[in-house]
C-alpha cells in the first residue's frame, strides 16, 4: 500500500510529494500508510465474512463457492482501504 500511496503522490499530488521528499518524512508516511492499510484489512475482513455468511460450514461444504466470496470480499476491502487511505 505504501507503493501505491507513492505512486499517487508522484502522479497527482507532485507539491505534496516533494515536500515530504524535502522533509525527509516520505518514507515514515508511507510505512504509516502500509502499516494502517494492512491493520484496516485485518479489522475489516472477519466483519465482511460474517455479514457475508462466509462460515467454515460453508468452506467445508462447497470450498469453490467459499473461495470465490472471499476473494469477492478482499478486493471489496481493498476497494475501500484504497480510497480512504491511499488516494486520498
Amino acid at each position: 500500500y505504501g507503493r501505491l500511496r507513492r505512486s499517487y503522490l508522484q502522479e497527482h499530488r507532485p507539491g505534496l510529494y516533494s515536500r515530504l521528499v524535502l522533509s525527509e518524512k516520505l518514507f515514515p508516511h508511507l510505512r504509516e500508510i502500509d502499516e494502517t492499510a494492512r491493520q484496516r484489512l485485518e479489522q475489516m475482513m472477519p466483519e465482511l465474512m460474517k455479514s457475508a455468511g462466509a462460515t467454515e460450514a460453508l468452506k467445508a461444504s462447497d470450498p469453490i463457492r467459499w473461495v470465490g466470496l472471499m476473494n469477492s470480499l478482499k478486493a471489496q476491502a481493498e476497494e475501500i482501504i484504497l480510497n480512504e487511505l491511499v488516494y486520498n
